[in-house]
């Protein structure tokens, strides 16, 4: 994987990025040339329209990642990307369009955006079908040599198999005697040099998966692999890097404190997002006031009880603030205390069922955002009947209070709607890979990737 900014992007998906990338300034190129040949002028040469070309390239591009066409069950299927390539080709020439409508340019003429999205679709589909497969394949999978053979071993072997891995496991060595779980592990003592072994399979990674390292360590082993130029990590770290989340089952407070992360030169990113939130708070309020406006008067025709509803929630650093939400549920919801929402809640409202599938009902939670309790993307805030459950249920719930809380976050947008113990646990693992790894970077990723949740309904409840 290549880490860019601190988050960690796989081999296969830069890849294909990069020939996307290319693919769709030779469609916007083609569709100008096509679109001045049908006018009989001179198409003239490329540089004195790559400001259009790069428009139409970053826009096309970004409608991509938000929509999810690099997610991992569109490099698996053909038909899933070329679904959501629909969607995001469409909703980058409607962009454009509206964009070169309200500068009043002549940039992108309506015949040449139309060219151009048929030919985007055509090439891009088909850099799906010729280069996708070859992606999928082993030969552009790291190789990984795993040192252990116990549960640990035999978690990494499951997620090798899971057809979004950019890495195979050529091998197990197993550092103890006794039985083991990855039958196939070969004995250390079979192996007279384990560095010769390494080399021999062509090894580029090794993880060292012992499920107890005390006096196991064999230092003088990795030091041979680790100077041969073979890149060794350890269990917890690979694991974060390949599920992007933070092993619950395997960290401790060492590893918390020595791995790479939290950084504190923060100050200046933690400026620029608190301009960012205000900037969109106060645009996203402008232009979704009558939207809010007019639910809110369907939310009181459609059920007794106020609009909208204030929520107590934990903030940054463990400070309870109010959240303001259209209402969706019943007045009466919680009469009987704090619950979990569960799927097909019979709290839901009719009203509050749809707005809750399109996210209307987060909006008036930018008011939150302007005022500073919240931000756009963080773990989102849980309620105080609830954290002091969870905190003494799960190591470092408190840690992901380090961070001002969000309407979207990683969690949000890589784990469906959860509403239990272990939903939040699954989530706390996001959570603090965000709270770890936090660039602005990320942020707008997230961002991003928020729009392909709101448009397939991922996780809402």
């Amino acid at each position: 994987m290549i880490r860019l900014f601190k988050h960690y992007i796989p081999h296969a998906v830069l890849l294909l990025g990069l020939i996307d990338l290319g693919l769709l300034m030779m469609a916007g190129d083609f569709a100008w040339r096509l679109r001045a040949e049908q006018l009989g002028m001179a198409s003239g040469p490329i540089g004195e329209r790559l400001h259009p070309l790069g428009l139409f390239t970053i826009t096309i591009l970004t409608a991509m990642i938000a929509v999810g066409v690099y997610g991992a069950d569109a490099l698996r299927s053909v038909r899933f990307a070329s679904a959501r390539l629909l969607v995001a080709i469409s909703l980058g020439i409607i962009a454009l369009a509206v964009l070169n409508s309200l500068a009043g340019g002549y940039e992108f003429w309506r015949s040449t955006l139309f060219y151009a999205m048929v030919a985007a679709i055509v090439l891009l589909v088909a850099n799906r079908l010729l280069v996708g497969g070859i992606l999928g394949a082993s030969a552009f999978r790291r190789r990984v040599l795993v040192l252990g053979a116990g549960a640990r071993a035999e978690r990494l072997r499951h997620l090798a198999e899971s057809g979004s891995a950019g890495f195979a496991i050529v091998g197990y060595v197993g550092m103890s005697e006794g039985s083991h779980i990855v039958e196939e592990a070969i004995p250390r003592s079979a192996i007279h040099n384990l560095k010769r072994h390494v080399e021999n399979l062509g090894v580029s990674e090794v993880v060292l998966a012992l499920e107890e390292r005390r006096n196991a360590l064999p230092l003088k082993d990795l030091l041979r692999i680790k100077t041969a130029g073979v890149h060794v990590n350890d269990f917890s770290s690979f694991v974060e890097r390949e599920t992007g989340r933070v092993d619950l089952d395997t960290v401790n407070p060492s590893w918390l404190i020595f791995s790479d992360g939290f950084s504190s030169g923060r100050s200046f990113s933690s400026a620029g997002k608190r301009l960012f939130d205000i900037v969109l708070s106060l645009i996203l309020l402008a232009f979704t006031a009558p939207v809010i406006l007019f639910f809110a008067l369907v939310v009181k025709l459609d059920s007794k009880g106020p609009a909208f509803f204030r929520q107590k929630r934990v903030g940054l650093y463990g400070q309870p603030f109010d959240v303001i939400k259209l209402r969706s549920m019943r007045i009466d919801a919680e009469a009987n205390g704090a619950q979990w929402a569960t799927k097909n809640d019979p709290r839901v409202t009719r009203v509050g069922n749809f707005i809750r599938k399109i996210r209307v009902d987060e909006l008036p939670q930018a008011w939150t955002v302007l005022k500073g309790e919240m931000s756009f993307v963080g773990p989102r805030p849980e309620r105080p009947e609830f954290v002091a459950d969870l905190e003494e249920k799960l190591r470092y719930y408190a840690e992901r209070h380090m961070v001002k809380p969000g309407i979207t976050g990683w969690a949000q947008v890589n784990y469906p709607y959860g509403a239990s113990i272990e939903d939040s646990r699954n989530k706390l693992e996001y959570d603090l890979y965000y709270v770890k790894n936090y660039t602005p970077f990320l942020d707008i990723l997230i961002i991003l990737q928020t729009l392909r949740v709101v448009i397939w309904h991922e996780g809402a409840r």
